[in-house]
Formats: structure tokens, C-alpha cells, sequence
């Protein structure tokens, strides 16, 4: 069954959408698994994205979490900041080695910079449309809060809450939405966001972190075949995409593995002593043969089914460096199945490389 990667900063609903997810798919009957940071550190850690040797301890953790579950039977879903796209990659590589299905879900917070002109663009749309508001910062010089068309996030104000001893509860009523005294416009709606946000993260990442991950993060992109196919979420307003999700994971065709993601055939502990054992008996032979032959002859050795043309004279020197190079070929790629077809393989390489 296929993973589910979601990605996006902290505070972005991620972790909402992946219990949403989550709670469908197992309506459904599937087996879900939910791989998060807190799964493999035991509580959630802002601090370790800030060292980056812990980090990279985490990025492995959640690698070889994730590789357990990954199988054909069962749905993963991974509950991550995954912001480095050689990491999304690796997760690619072991979707593809296990022959499954793999979809990202980018999780952006309105109003944020990390999903690029267009998410921004897209939000600033969306914001148009609806006058309710995840965000309501107050006015530069009073009291008093800005129009509701006007959806900044001023995170210094919250932030400095905290700092100064302030509760998380305190944070999120400092940024409650006040009623406005434009009268043509309808009454503010408070949606789910600010009530969801201790659900999704208990823990408190510091301003300095936030902007380190901001400017660290890759978005991702839907024209990288390990990003892809993308769903980009904008708030929690929208609705999850379940049916563009469900056709990706269950009715999509698995990429196909390729020799770095595939498993090497098992080969016997005497499979080069054959190997190296065959060939000089073929060279011994041809050798032998090339004696009393003449240009056109059809040179047959004993134990083999194929056959040599002869066109000209071979010296031992030139025979030895053909061997050597389908020794190289051969141990690359070594199968038990092959043994017995070791010398006409040899006959059909050096037809083709004396021609």
C-alpha cells in the first residue's frame, strides 16, 4: 500500500490533516500508519531542528520507521516538516523499491512565504473571496484592529507574548478577531484554525527556529518525479482533496523499481570461481581450434552449444582482455540461473565483440 508524505512548516495544519486523512482511509477498511516526530523521539522536540546533528539522527529515525511499515498491504503516512527535497527523495527510492504508490501533501499556513508567488498568489485569492479570516493583527498605532480584508500575520506581536511570560492559550486570544466598525461588511467568522492549534503542536518553536526553517525550506515542486503527484493545502478552510488522494494511492501504477532500488539476485559463494573457471576453458579451446581453422570456418568447442566465426587469427593478449571485460560485466550482475550458460554466453560475447 502506498505512503503519504506530508510536508510544510510548523503551525500549518499538518497535523490535523494527517488525523483527517488518517480517520478516512481506515472508514474504509485500510490499515493506516502514522509515522510523526513525536512516534520516534517520544515527544515532540522543536530543539532538535535547530542542531543539526540531531537532526539528521531524526531524519534517519523516521527513514527506517517508515521503511518497517512500507509494504503492499498497508497505508503510511508521514507527519513531518520534511523541507529537504534530498530526504523527500530517499522516501521516493523506497516507495519505488517496495513497487507502491507515493503522494505529497504541502501544507501551507495563509499568508505565509514559504509556498512561493503562486500558493501566495492563490491565498490572496482565496482571501479575497472569503472575508473570514484565520489571522486579525491589530492597527500600527492603537488599539483598535484593522479591516477585515487586511490578513497579515504579525507574528512579533505573538511571539512577545510568549517571551514575556505569556501561556500558549494567551498567544492565540491575543490574535482573536475583534468585531470592526466597517458596517457593509458581514460578521467576522473565527474558523478552526486558532482551535486546532493545540491539537496539531503542543510544543512552542522560537521565532529564531521559525525563520531558520523558513529560509532552509525547499518547497516542493510538482515537476520533480519524487514531488509528485503534489496536493497543496492552503489553511484548514479548505476541504481535503480525498478523491484526487484516494485515485493517486489506489488506482495510479506503482513507479517502477530501477537496478539502484532493486535487489541484487543471490549469487552461490562459488559462482566467480565457475565463472573464472569456464572462460579460461573456452579461451583454452579457441586457442586449440584456431590452429588448423581457416578465415570463415564455423569453430564449435566442446560443451557449448554456440558457435565461433572465424575470420582471422586472435592472439591470447586480445582473448584475455574480451575475458576480462565479461568478467567485469558478469559480476555486476550474477545469477545462479546462468551457470550452466556461462560458456555460450561467453561465445555470444566474443561474436559480438570480434565483428
Amino acid at each position: 500500500m502506498p505512503l503519504v508524505v506530508f510536508c510544510g512548516l510548523p503551525y500549518c495544519g499538518k497535523s490535523r490533516r494527517a488525523e483527517e486523512l488518517r480517520g478516512a482511509l481506515a472508514a474504509e477498511g485500510h490499515a493506516v500508519y502514522v509515522v510523526d516526530d513525536a512516534a520516534v523521539l517520544g515527544a515532540e522536540d522543536p530543539s532538535v531542528y535547530g542542531d543539526s546533528a540531531r537532526e539528521k539522527a531524526l531524519r534517519g529515525a523516521l527513514r527506517a520507521a517508515v521503511e518497517r511499515r512500507l509494504s503492499r498491504h498497508d497505508v503510511v503516512i508521514l507527519d513531518s516538516i520534511n523541507y529537504i527535497k534530498g530526504f523527500r527523495y530517499e522516501l521516493y527510492c523506497l516507495a519505488r523499491a517496495a513497487r507502491t504508490q507515493l503522494c505529497l501533501v504541502y501544507c501551507v499556513r495563509p499568508g505565509s512565504l514559504s509556498g512561493g508567488p503562486r500558493v501566495a498568489a492563490a491565498a490572496a485569492e482565496k482571501q479575497s473571496r472569503n472575508v473570514s479570516v484565520s489571522w486579525r493583527p491589530r492597527a500600527e498605532g492603537g488599539g483598535r484592529p484593522l479591516a477585515a480584508g487586511t490578513c497579515v500575520l504579525r507574528e512579533e506581536q505573538a511571539v512577545d507574548s510568549v517571551v514575556n511570560g505569556g501561556t500558549q492559550a494567551h498567544l492565540f486570544k491575543e490574535l482573536e478577531p475583534k468585531e470592526t466598525r466597517t458596517p457593509d461588511l458581514p460578521a467576522v467568522v473565527i474558523p478552526d484554525f486558532e482551535k486546532a492549534a493545540n491539537h496539531v503542536s503542543s510544543a512552542f518553536y522560537p521565532p529564531e527556529l521559525l525563520e531558520a526553517l523558513m529560509l532552509r525550506f525547499e518547497a516542493p515542486d510538482s515537476r520533480n518525479r519524487w514531488d509528485r503527484p503534489l496536493f497543496t493545502l492552503v489553511g484548514l478552510e479548505e476541504p481535503l482533496p480525498l478523491a484526487e488522494i484516494r485515485a493517486a494511492l489506489f488506482e495510479n501504477r506503482a513507479p517502477p523499481p530501477h537496478q539502484s532500488t532493486q535487489s541484487q539476485p543471490l549469487a552461490s559463494g562459488s559462482f566467480l570461481h565457475q565463472l573464472d573457471q569456464v572462460t579460461s576453458q573456452v579461451l583454452a579451446g579457441l586457442m586449440e581450434a584456431q590452429k588448423s581453422a581457416v578465415p570463415g570456418d564455423l569453430l564449435k568447442l566442446p560443451g557449448t552449444t554456440e558457435h565461433l566465426q572465424f575470420t582471422r587469427p586472435l592472439s591470447m593478449a586480445e582473448l584475455s582482455r574480451l575475458r576480462r571485460q565479461f568478467i567485469s560485466y558478469t559480476k555486476t550482475h550474477p545469477n545462479n540461473e546462468n551457470l550452466p550458460q556461462l560458456a555460450n554466453m561467453f561465445l555470444q560475447y566474443l561474436n559480438q565483440s570480434l565483428l
